[in-house]
Order: structure tokens, then C-alpha cells, then sequence
């Protein structure tokens, strides 16, 4: 599955190139409005799209039991939350003339209830959660390296102490992904971790 695998390269390639982007955006600052900041958002939720697709891989690779379920699920509720974060903050960079307006524009949408927790607090943490359980399941399936999910926790903690950062992060989640580049080839399986049935499809190696 050629384009599965390409997901596991476009999807960090695209976070890393997003991290890039808001470093740029930041030399003179100040963040948005303009180019940079129009391009950076465009750029993660392509990017969005191709970690849709990682993670329906991934849940294949695991085994579409239980755990690998909720942890898909995770995940795409996630990237639904930020995707919905980052389309506001397009549309607040194309309607407003300089940062002081976005910011105006963000406490507004902010102040309604239910936005924040939703779309900024913690919606957007069943994306990174999503994340960690799927590679959990592959590394104890021995598809990623056993350290693969330190990688990816390491790339969720970086942004939160400095969101300069992303780039390094996305740089160590292509790293644990490296082993699921290869493409996916189907075999059968025993008892998928946190199924509970047997004989669910698998996906070998990559």
C-alpha cells in the first residue's frame, strides 16, 4: 500500500514544515496575519488528512481491536478539533489587518461556550492521544521500535514547552514511523492486543 506508507512520511513532513512556517512568521514579532500565516495553517491540515490515513493504517496494523479502536477514534476526533482550530484561525488571519485584530477575533470566538474546551483545550489532545495508543499497540507487536512511543511522547511534550519546537518533534514522530515506510503487506494474526477475538486482519511488516 504505497499510499499508506507515504502517509507515514507526508503526515510529520508537513507538521515539520508547519513548525518551520511559524518560526518564520515569528522573526519579526509577530504572528499573522499574512502569507506565512495563511500558508503554515494550509500546510497542517493537508497534513491532517495524510494523519487520517496513518491512523486507519495503523488501526489495521493493530489489529481493529478494542484498544486500537478507541485509539483511532481518539485520533480522529482530535484532528477534527484542530482542524476546526486551525480553519478559525484562517478565517480570523483573512479578516483582520494586523495581530492586534486576530487577538480581538480570537477572545471573541473564545468566549463562547464550549469553543475553548472543544476546539482548544482539550479536544485537540485526542489527536496526541491517538497517537500514543496506536503506536503503543505497534511497538508491542514488534511493527515500530520498542522506544517508537517515547519518540512520539517526546513529540507531544516538546510544543507544549516551547511550540518552537514542532519541527523537532515532527522530526522524532518520522523516526518512529520509519519502520511503517515500507508499505503494508496483509497477514492473518492471533489474538489482537486488546481485541479479544482471533483471527482479525493484520498487516505485516513494513
Amino acid at each position: 500500500m504505497r499510499s499508506s506508507a507515504f502517509a507515514f512520511l507526508a503526515a510529520p513532513l508537513c507538521l515539520g514544515l508547519y513548525g518551520v512556517i511559524r518560526i518564520l512568521d515569528g522573526l519579526d514579532g509577530s504572528r499573522g496575519p499574512g502569507l506565512a500565516w495563511t500558508a503554515g495553517h494550509l500546510v497542517f491540515l493537508v497534513g491532517l488528512g495524510f494523519f487520517a490515513h496513518a491512523f486507519r493504517t495503523m488501526w489495521t496494523i493493530a489489529g481493529r481491536g478494542r484498544l486500537a479502536t478507541a485509539g483511532f477514534l481518539a485520533g480522529i476526533a482530535g484532528e477534527l478539533a484542530v482542524g476546526v482550530q486551525f480553519g478559525i484561525d484562517l478565517v480570523v488571519g483573512f479578516r483582520s489587518a494586523d495581530r492586534s485584530g486576530m487577538d480581538a477575533s480570537f477572545a471573541r470566538i473564545q468566549d463562547v461556550p464550549g469553543v475553548d474546551a472543544a476546539f482548544y483545550s482539550y479536544g485537540p489532545l485526542l489527536f496526541f492521544a491517538g497517537q500514543l495508543v496506536l503506536v503503543t499497540l505497534l511497538a508491542l507487536r514488534r511493527r515500530v521500535r520498542p522506544w517508537a512511543p517515547v519518540l512520539v511522547l517526546a513529540e507531544i511534550v516538546l510544543p507544549l514547552l516551547d511550540k518552537d519546537f514542532i519541527p523537532l518533534g515532527a522530526a522524532l514522530l518520522l523516526v518512529a514511523f520509519a519502520p511503517l515506510l515500507r508499505g503494508a503487506v496483509p497477514q492473518s494474526t492471533s489474538d489482537p492486543v486488546g481485541s479479544g477475538r482471533q483471527g482479525r486482519g493484520d498487516v505485516g511488516s513494513r
